[in-house]
């Protein structure tokens, strides 16, 4: 980490239609010489929040003396509720909130990073808008169903049920936890969403891409690492992490530290 560059962080709302969206922007102070750096978009799990990334964002902020950004999505943490059960193509519909979340905040050109749910979010978007991208980092996407996947989802469903997970969620989710969880769970577990898969978009990514996957990710195999790195049309960097689950920003937090600052500074 850069000790010379001090962080600050403030929190806001933005509207997109009906919705109302909890955001956070992440600040250099001094910013002298850091106006021409990309923005780190931070794009959470299928059941995380803003806090759920703890200091990983500033940290990562300050290692490379870019700003960041952080939002809620529809219905999770403090931004507004949503009903319903999400739609088969929920995931491509979350592009194009992210599209006008980026256009209302004046975010350009910026380097999303995306775990789990967000990091297919970040591949299905940087698909459609390369262009517009500096770049792009994920951690534990998905780009199709495989059995360990829905093995894993059931696992969590058990403990949701079972054990004290429902209130830890609440800390971030509020009221709000258990329709977080089922439209999550009930999703991917519905035998509809079986044959959901994405790869044949990949090949429109063109912007440079870093691919971060645990070794023992209890939702996938390195078969997506695989697929998304294959059919890609840009340059990839395939990174996989040894003893490290689903979640490498906090069980491997200095490998990927480094490794992300890496990329980011070699990208620009």
């Amino acid at each position: 980490m850069n000790t010379s560059i001090a962080v600050t962080k403030s929190s806001f709302d933005i509207y997109l239609g009906d919705y109302r969206f909890r955001a956070e922007r992440i600040e250099m102070e001094p910013a002298t010489g850091l106006n021409d750096k990309p923005t780190l978009v931070f794009l959470h799990e299928g059941l995380g929040s803003i806090p759920h990334w703890g200091s990983f964002p500033s940290s990562l902020c300050a290692g490379t003396g870019c700003p960041g950004f952080l939002y809620e999505r529809r219905g999770y943490g403090s931004s507004g509720r949503y009903t319903g059960e999400w739609p088969m193509d929920y995931l491509e519909e979350e592009t194009e909130i992210l599209q006008g979340v980026l256009h209302g905040c004046n975010v350009t050109n910026p380097v999303l990073i995306g775990h789990s749910d967000g990091g297919t979010i970040a591949l299905l978007y940087a698909a459609r808008h390369s262009d517009k991208l500096k770049g792009v980092i994920t951690e534990a996407a998905h780009i199709f169903i495989e059995d360990v996947t829905l093995k894993g989802i059931r696992e969590a469903v058990n403990v949701y049920e079972t054990s004290g997970l429902k209130e830890k969620l609440a800390r971030y989710h509020g009221d709000k936890t258990d329709a977080v969880f089922r439209r999550w769970a009930n999703r991917w577990l519905d035998p509809a969403f079986r044959d959901w898969n994405v790869e044949a978009c990949l090949s429109g990514i063109t912007c440079p891409l870093m691919v971060i996957q645990g070794k023992d990710d209890e939702y996938a195999t390195l078969a997506q690492v695989e697929g998304i790195a294959s059919r890609v049309s840009g340059p990839v960097k395939p990174l996989i992490i040894e003893d490290c689950g689903h979640v490498p920003h906090h069980q491997a937090r200095e490998r990927v530290l480094k490794e992300m600052t890496r990329f980011i500074r070699e990208t620009l």
